[in-house]
């Protein structure tokens, strides 16, 4: 016979596991009566956690959201899984200290195997992370629940030269790269959908009237995917990429351009700088095979990278 609390332990790993299950079925899988079921929920409450049921011949429970945070069951996979991305917590400042609370409270309980595992991945990995690209914890929290319930916020913007602006927005989406966090926002000043670096928002954040969000011309990747390495940039550039769409995607990084319209040829790949120069070598960047499709002053600039690389290819023999 089960003892009880090792049976309630599984019932609430059966409840995280699935989104709702009839009475019948959890008492055929944990091998007892539907009684013993509801005294086992009512434990189960009494410990913190929210259970619904439902009545009828196709009741059943399911776990809600509680008023506090109770104990959460993983799995071995899943244990790892978030040792792993509390550890890479690199891209939201002030998280890190909060990780690193946790990750300590999880290694406390983790088994040896676990742990033997974590302490492999963590004894070869280095981190190359820019800190000061971080978002603040306290403004990304702040801009998705703004996002979340519909309500306009006021912040001030450092932009690329520092200078700082006050900005009224209507915040739709938060997008991470990899590399930094953004939010795309309808500007409320501006009348136009706009593109901010969470990293330069400042940490005072006002919340303003609730709106009804408005419909991007395009999907929020594409959209900024154009917004960070195309439209701030007075210089800019369209080439044609050699190679399908499949791979052109898995090679060519998002923050370098935008792949557009696609044929057996290649595809169309857009992108901006600061200069004729630093686009030239964007291009090259990309690592694929190209041609230039315009402007016509990134000829030169193309060619004194190219007599460079074969200059520089040339092995000094002592």
């Amino acid at each position: 016979m089960v003892k009880a609390s090792t049976r309630v332990l599984r019932l609430l790993s059966l409840l995280q596991a699935r989104r709702e299950w009839p009475g019948d079925e959890l008492a055929e899988r944990l091998e007892v009566d539907i009684r013993t079921i509801r005294r086992d929920v009512d434990r189960l409450r009494e410990l913190g956690y929210a259970i619904e049921a439902s009545s009828g011949p196709g009741g059943g429970y399911r776990l809600g959201a509680g008023a506090r945070t109770p104990p959460l069951l993983l799995d071995d996979d899943e244990a790892l899984a978030v040792a792993v991305a509390l550890g890479a917590a690199g891209t939201v400042a002030n998280l890190q200290s909060v990780a690193l609370r946790v990750l300590a409270k999880l290694d406390q309980l983790l088994p040896s195997r676990l742990r033997r595992r974590l302490g492999a991945l963590a004894g070869v990995t280095v981190s190359l992370l820019d800190s000061r690209t971080a978002a603040d914890l306290g403004v990304l929290t702040a801009i998705a629940g703004a996002c979340r319930d519909e309500v306009e916020l006021r912040f001030e913007y450092g932009d690329r030269q520092g200078k700082s602006t006050t900005r009224r927005v209507q915040p739709l989406r938060l997008v991470h790269t990899g590399r930094v966090w953004y939010l795309v926002a309808w500007d409320l000043d501006r009348e136009s959908f706009r593109t901010f670096r969470v990293d330069r928002v400042a940490p005072k954040l006002t919340r303003g009237a609730r709106f009804s969000p408005r419909e991007l011309p395009e999907d929020v990747a594409t959209y900024v995917s154009r917004s960070i390495a195309v439209a701030p940039y007075r210089h800019q550039a369209r080439v044609l990429l050699h190679g399908s769409p499949e791979e052109l995607a898995e090679r060519v990084p998002s923050w370098i351009g935008l792949l557009e319209s696609s044929d057996a040829s290649g595809s169309v790949f857009v992108l901006g700088a600061d200069s004729a120069d630093a686009l030239a070598a964007l291009i090259v960047l990309a690592g694929v095979e190209f041609t230039l499709i315009e402007p016509a002053e990134l000829v030169m600039p193309l060619q004194a990278i190219a007599a460079r690389l074969q200059r520089g290819a040339t092995v000094q023999r002592s």
